[in-house]
């Protein structure tokens, strides 16, 4: 009988290695006509129905985006002086003021000039330092490096419940990752220009390895299968062919969750705790590392295939069997789990996880949300992903009632019940049971793991704000960005219970450069100091509007040129790792042979267009001294090195603004569109707050983590302050007149015929209006979040109608051979 054999998982920097950057003198104008290259069908996906993109287009750009600039050394050392400023004493800027200038004459120009040099053939200048710091992150990855989102339900109510909603999910999520392999996703823009894709290459059948001497990320390109988790309880079976075509139908998927949960249901839950690996991934990052040497060391149980199929699965589906009831148990559960200790049993949803994937989970009742490892991917790149899979799921139940309804992609897989059987070649459909052989030392280490989870779990606390009062509209209409005026909320709200401004960080996207992340935007500015204390004080509501106005100009000058790669942190942090590297190696160039970041003239130079192309030849990543990395901002921190013939460290990094500035007291993430409910993380501080925000049309949703920091009354604090504001603006507003056309006042002299309806569309707020900065909210909706689809044409039609209509299918059968796990009965309903 064949025998399928699963491959080691490639490396991160195998595939990095074969990059090949651009040009970097690109001339940016070059990129402005990308977008038009393609046709109007192209450009939107959901005009009309039917094939509408070529193969290739995905990565079509990647080629002709300009590397991630350095910026000038005495433009960073300024801009870290001005960043500081409102959180330092005059002594302690003097301090920083003196550093500063000493690091300037000595050790700046010369690490400068190394990093440059260490940044020629790379893609990157920071990529490598940026994957360094991440992977070498030591403790557990729950609350520390993983989001999570919250989608919104199913339109339709029929669907909103556990196997129903996951076999949509996951059959949606699988046509986007054909969408990928084969180049047929649509490429992210920002007002035309194109953004990075190589970050989707790394989405699916990825996982983080950890290893003694840090983690690495490994990859199975030819991944077809999924696991799910039930109870604590690991099953899979395969999804795909080799082709990428899916080879079930979303009936099929129903039946095999269905079975999946029914065999669960016949374990105790208490006995299945004692088996729930996944806690394993929650563990200290070396502890874990010894595990899965335990795992893997005895050829004859079956704990190495066991852990082979789930690291190399495209993702992992976790099936929970409770039923959240509020909205901040909801994104607690999709964030680390639930915890319950029933006669010294854990049975919580947190044993029914596996954190070094990306995770879809289901709750009972069909809430659903995501849970991502952060190492490779940022947030707008999985926003995309579920932005994408939650408009699928719409558009494929409309086409179920209209079969001219449009599709989300350029092309789909051959419907499976209509294939012949033989076509699929060497796959199997049904579902197996993982079965793990639970040695002495693996249930001990299960047992700690847990234990140290729920204390990790019971350390933090959540709460949402779903606030309706008013939303983007509204604060556009007053001529703000939507994103620098819900900053300034929390910056207002934060002095308003504590009497001081704190250190915020909030991530500004650089994906229009090749390889781009994030730059760091440092909210608190002197403008903003200057209004929260306004505010608070009895001054007019016109001086306190004023001061707002100024406050979110600056902000949001600091988010465009942060945008543009032109902030001080990641450049200064870039410089910390060159130092660690020139003391530690000897030199700045002898770390760069091996780095993750790609070589400019490498033998697969096609691989930077296409990550699908070419074969990786590069040699194993180096591993870098373990950092003492706190995770501020969920961003790389700097580390200390260990090598004993340290002569000194740089002034600048020796200073105690450097600490100041890498600590975020609030850090904020601003994610998300109508496909989201939530979205949030833990506090990157130990007296942090973690705050995750979507700004919508007509409301603001808000998520709140922290260490038990009276995080319930911050969230009642943000909301008096939004309804505060909202008064004020109404009172100058009322002060300047109106502003509405003069056609409302000729027909206020006519008598009319019928019932006048009065409401908030004939105010000025319903008026999209230019913003303080000149620009209309447009221009700043690309930085602030990620709007990709707008669902109003599918709820019409959704709700008229009030049954789902499945289509017939049948079961694929693949060709007989061995199969790892105990194989499930499979019945239909």
């Amino acid at each position: 009988m064949p025998v399928r054999t699963f491959t080691m998982p490639k490396s991160l920097n195998e595939s990095l290695a074969d990059q090949q950057p651009p040009n970097s003198d690109t001339d940016r104008s070059s990129l402005n006509g990308v977008k038009e290259a393609y046709s109007a069908s192209e450009r939107e996906p959901l005009a009309e129905s039917g094939p509408k993109e070529k193969p290739g287009i995905t990565y079509a750009a990647q080629e002709k985006l300009p590397k991630l600039p350095i910026p000038e050394l005495e433009d960073t050392c300024r801009k870290y002086q001005a960043a500081l400023k409102p959180l330092q004493s005059q002594r302690e800027q003097d301090d920083t003021a003196a550093a500063v200038r000493e690091f300037l004459k000595s050790d700046g120009p010369e690490l400068q000039a190394r990093l440059k040099k260490y940044a020629t053939g790379r893609t990157s200048y920071i990529e490598q330092f940026w994957y360094d710091s991440y992977l070498n992150f030591d403790s557990s990855v729950v609350l520390n490096l993983n989001p999570f989102f919250l989608l919104e339900d199913d339109p339709t109510p029929a669907r909103n419940n556990q196997v129903t909603r996951a076999a949509s999910l996951v059959i949606s999520a699988l046509s986007f990752v054909r969408a990928v392999r084969k180049e047929e996703l649509p490429p992210d823009t920002l007002r035309g220009t194109p953004l990075c894709m190589y970050q989707y290459s790394r989405l699916f059948s990825t996982a983080r390895i950890p290893t003694e001497n840090g983690c690495q990320i490994a990859q199975d390109s030819g991944s077809r299968h999924i696991v799910v988790l039930c109870k604590g309880q690991f099953y899979w079976f395969d999804v795909m062919d080799d082709n990428s075509d899916i080879i079930m139908t979303e009936k099929d998927m129903a039946v095999n969750l269905q079975v999946i949960v029914d065999d669960a249901e016949e374990t105790p839950i208490q006995e299945a705790a004692k088996s729930a690996l996944g806690v394993l991934s929650t563990e200290n990052r070396k502890i874990w590392a010894g595990l899965r040497d335990v795992l893997t060391r005895d050829d004859e149980l079956n704990n190495a295939e066991c852990l082979s199929i789930v690291d190399s699965a495209l993702f992992i589906l976790c099936l929970d069997y409770t039923e959240p009831k509020t909205g901040a148990e909801l994104c607690g559960n999709m964030l680390c789990g639930t915890s319950e200790v029933v006669k010294g049993v854990q049975i919580g949803t947190c044993t029914n996880r596996w954190y070094d994937k990306m995770q879809i989970i289901v709750c009972k009742n069909g809430s659903a949300g995501i849970n991502f490892e952060h190492t490779g991917v940022d947030g707008h790149t999985v926003l995309r992903m579920a932005s994408d899979v939650y408009t699928d799921t719409i558009l494929r139940f409309a086409k179920s009632i209209n079969g001219q309804a449009p599709s989300l992609w350029a092309s789909t897989s051959p419907d499976p019940s209509k294939r012949d059987p033989s076509s699929f070649g060497d796959v199997s459909t049904t579902p197996h049971k993982l079965e793990w052989d639970m040695v002495p030392e693996l249930s001990t280490a299960l047992r700690f793991a847990e234990t140290r989870l729920a204390d990790l779990i019971q350390q933090n606390e959540f709460e949402i704000l779903e606030f309706a009062g008013y939303g983007k509209n509204f604060i556009t209409s007053m001529g703000f960005s939507p994103d620098a005026f819900v900053q300034m909320a929390f910056q207002a709200a934060y002095y308003g219970l504590y009497g001081r401004v704190e250190n915020v960080y909030e991530p500004a996207m650089t994906k229009v450069f090749l390889h781009g992340r994030t730059e760091a935007i440092r909210a608190a500015t002197l403008e903003s100091v200057e209004f929260v204390k306004t505010f608070w004080a009895d001054n007019s509501p016109q001086r306190k509007v004023d001061a707002l106005k100024k406050a979110t100009q600056k902000h949001t000058a600091l988010t465009k040129e942060c945008a543009k790669a032109l902030g001080q942190d990641r450049h200064l942090f870039a410089l910390y790792c060159v130092w660690q590297r020139a003391v530690d190696e000897e030199g700045a160039e002898a770390a760069s042979s091996n780095g993750y970041s790609s070589p400019a003239d490498g033998p697969s130079s096609d691989v930077g267009m296409s990550p699908k192309r070419g074969k990786s030849n590069s040699p194993s990543p180096p591993h870098s001294p373990s950092k003492n990395s706190t995770n501020n901002s969920r961003s790389p921190s700097k580390s200390t090195s260990n090598n004993p013939g340290l002569q000194h460290i740089p002034s600048l990094f020796s200073d105690p603004g450097y600490d100041r500035i890498n600590t975020s007291i609030l850090s904020t993430s601003n994610c998300g569109n109508p496909a989201l409910r939530h979205f949030g993380f833990g506090p990157t501080s130990a007296d942090g707050f973690g705050i995750g925000y979507i700004i919508k049309d007509d409301s603001i949703s808000i998520c709140i983590s922290s260490k038990h920091r009276q995080t319930k009354r911050f969230v009642e604090s943000l909301e008096a302050y939004f309804l505060e504001m909202k008064r004020l603006l109404r009172s100058v507003k009322k002060g300047e007149g109106t502003g509405r056309s003069r056609v409302r006042e000729s027909q206020g002299e006519q008598k009319g015929k019928g019932k006048v309806i009065k409401g908030e569309a004939q105010g000025s707020e319903a008026v999209p209006a230019v913003g303080v900065d000149g620009e209309t909210d447009e221009e700043d909706e690309g930085l602030g979040g990620y709007g990709f689809f707008d669902a109003g044409m599918l709820l019409q039609a959704l709700k008229a109608s009030q049954e789902e209509k499945e289509r017939p299918s049948e079961k694929a059968v693949g060709n007989a051979r061995k199969s790892i796990g105990k194989k499930l009965r499979v019945r239909e309903y």
